[in-house]
């Protein structure tokens, strides 16, 4: 029992830093294909993460207690450190947590509410492979939408349109100009790479040029589209899992936004 104590302190390192590569293999495990999202974010993270937490952080505090208070004194430092793990980790989540709840939860943000830019087959082929989110009608309640069903209150009644302009009003189309159709094609391939955007490819007889962003944490993809037509060009990003964005995407269509102006000499 007396080793036990002693030793105390250095188990509940080694527990904290399993805990670590606990949450390294749920972040970073899905991005490289070892696990699936579901199961990295959903069981690992918001399943298991806060009771892994609560129990190594339980056990560090105890070994803390102990190593400080015994005589002679024990490592406490490593206790110390074990304790404060965990509650990076918590802090973490709950920072997450707080980013989500000062967003609307949504994951489809567009320039144009009324005729948001549409994919192509190819994309739309894509997000069905992932199994990925329905893209949806600008048009249409949450409340009458089946990812959104169980929601109630104000936000029910809302559309996306509604939504993106009440929260994202700063999304606004890009004026040609005087650039021609070419030279805008150009600027949003070009700004397209310069943000990060992979598998960029345009369609100059639709006028539009595709990306796709992935996250560094779990390796998400969003589906980024942007539309020339009418003398200004429209932007859309749209995640493929997931409810919501944590306004990841109203973020990348104005980075977008500000580096196609920027090559356009806006």
């Amino acid at each position: 029992m007396t080793n036990l104590l002693n030793n105390l302190p250095k188990y509940s390192l080694w527990a904290a830093l399993a805990l670590l590569a606990w949450f390294a293999v749920a972040v970073f495990g899905p991005k490289f294909g070892v696990i699936g999202w579901q199961t990295g974010f959903l069981t690992m993270v918001v399943g298991a993460g806060p009771i892994l937490m609560g129990v190594v952080a339980l056990i560090a505090l105890i070994a803390l207690l102990i190593a400080f208070f015994r005589k002679p004194r024990g490592a406490w430092w490593k206790a110390a450190l074990a304790l404060a793990i965990p509650l990076a980790l918590f802090a973490g989540l709950m920072a997450v947590r707080a980013q989500g709840s000062a967003v609307p939860p949504i994951h489809d943000v567009s320039t144009d509410l009324r005729n948001p830019p549409s994919f192509s087959a190819k994309t739309l082929a894509a997000r069905e492979e992932w199994g990925a989110n329905p893209i949806h009608d600008y048009g249409t309640p949450l409340g009458e939408l089946e990812m959104w069903s169980s929601m109630e209150g104000d936000l029910a009644a809302k559309n996306h349109a509604d939504i993106i302009a009440e929260s994202y009003s700063e999304l606004q189309p890009i004026v040609l100009g005087d650039a021609t159709r070419d030279e805008a094609l150009d600027a949003i391939v070009a700004a397209m790479g310069e943000i990060g955007l992979s598998d960029v490819h345009r369609s100059a007889e639709d006028g539009t040029v595709e990306g796709v962003a992935e996250t560094f944490a779990f390796g998400f993809r969003d589906d980024v589209v942007a539309r020339i037509d009418d003398g200004q060009i429209d932007i859309r990003s749209v995640s493929r899992v997931g409810l919501s964005d944590l306004g990841y995407n109203a973020a990348r269509v104005e980075e977008l936004a500000d580096a196609i102006e920027a090559r356009l000499g806006q």
